[in-house]
């Protein structure tokens, strides 16, 4: 073989591994990385080590992931949150991703909670904050008082729907939103409302709490709260069994199951006993949902002042403007009660 040969071969292979070595950068770099369409949660102090933990088994090749990653300085700049992992992405792209913090949304969402702790027990399972730490703001007492709210009255802060949050949202952070979401429900309108039926915001929201518990159909939630407001006009007592069965929950355990409210527990002492007090209790039983705070503000205009259960419309209730009516419904009611062997 001629000189000039050697040397073209040289430069040939040469060129050769050049060439690999570049497909193979190139490939590490940008070729598609990533099985499927995915999402990772990225914990607030998560070490790099971690990462790589979470996001292999998502990768065709988690070795070249790790390389550009250090690569790029990411391990220096790690982020938390959500990110939505596309299928066909690059290593560089995933890593750009991850290092910018431009994370995926939640649609965080709760129904009528029972109690400020459920509702963080809620919130717990849809966002990074453990459920200690999010009651611990949802009850902090400088937070209560410069919004005036005391422990009575908080749950009415939160209003059942569905919110767009960032998983790594903050307790505090959580709260603060919700604080500004229950400002924009509080329209004009709706407290020109409440004016009108001589309620604020809690005597709605405490009102509307009682209306929740009495009802099981929708529809029938503005009757419902036009015949409290009916009695509460009156200057009557409310006389609400969901308000007797709070009182006793609060003296016996929130996990007690009363199905019956009995004559004797109408004497229990409590401001919640809408039998023995005029007028609303102190704050809301549970957290209302939007369709009967809707119901007060909205309420069905009628000379009812008197409902029990109605044993041929399941659900419903008989509705009555006198007592001896109202006493005939309830003594059908009664004997029903007392057919299936409901005791408490």
């Amino acid at each position: 073989m001629t000189k000039k040969k050697i040397i073209v071969t040289g430069v040939l292979i040469v060129g050769i591994i050049a060439a690999s070595l570049a497909f193979s950068f190139y490939s590490k770099i940008y070729a598609s990385n990533t099985k499927e369409n995915s999402s990772i949660y990225i914990p607030s102090n998560t070490t790099f080590e971690e990462v790589l933990s979470l996001i292999s088994p998502k990768l065709k090749n988690p070795n070249s992931f790790e390389w550009v990653a250090k690569k790029k300085n990411y391990p220096n700049v790690i982020k938390s949150g959500k990110y939505q992992i596309n299928s066909g992405m690059s290593n560089n792209d995933l890593v750009n991703l991850l290092r910018s913090g431009n994370q995926t949304p939640i649609k965080l969402s709760f129904n009528n909670q029972e109690s400020l702790e459920k509702l963080a027990g809620r919130i717990a399972q849809q966002i990074e904050p453990d459920s200690l730490s999010i009651l611990n703001a949802l009850k902090d007492e400088k937070f209560l008082i410069n919004n005036k709210f005391t422990l009575e009255t908080a749950i009415g802060m939160y209003i059942p729907n569905s919110y767009e949050f960032y998983w790594n949202t903050s307790a505090i952070k959580f709260r603060d939103k919700m604080l500004s979401e229950y400002k924009r429900f509080w329209t004009d309108e709706k407290l020109a409302k409440a004016k009108k039926q001589n309620l604020t915001i809690n005597g709605v929201i405490t009102l509307a709490s009682i209306v929740q518990k009495e009802t099981a159909t929708v529809s029938e939630r503005p009757r419902v709260a036009g015949l409290y407001l009916n009695r509460y006009r009156n200057k009557w007592p409310l006389q609400a069994d969901p308000t007797i069965i709070f009182a006793l929950k609060q003296k016996l355990g929130q996990d007690v199951i009363i199905k019956r409210v009995l004559l004797k527990d109408l004497e229990i002492k409590s401001k919640y006993n809408t039998y023995k007090n005029i007028g609303l209790p102190p704050g809301p039983i549970s957290m209302p949902d939007i369709s009967s705070i809707n119901a007060v503000l909205n309420p069905e205009n009628h000379d009812y002042y008197y409902m029990c259960a109605d044993m041929n419309n399941a659900g419903r209730h008989a509705f009555a403007k006198t007592l001896a009516q109202h006493n005939r419904n309830a003594q059908k009611y009664q004997r029903w009660i007392n057919e299936q062997g409901i005791n408490r």
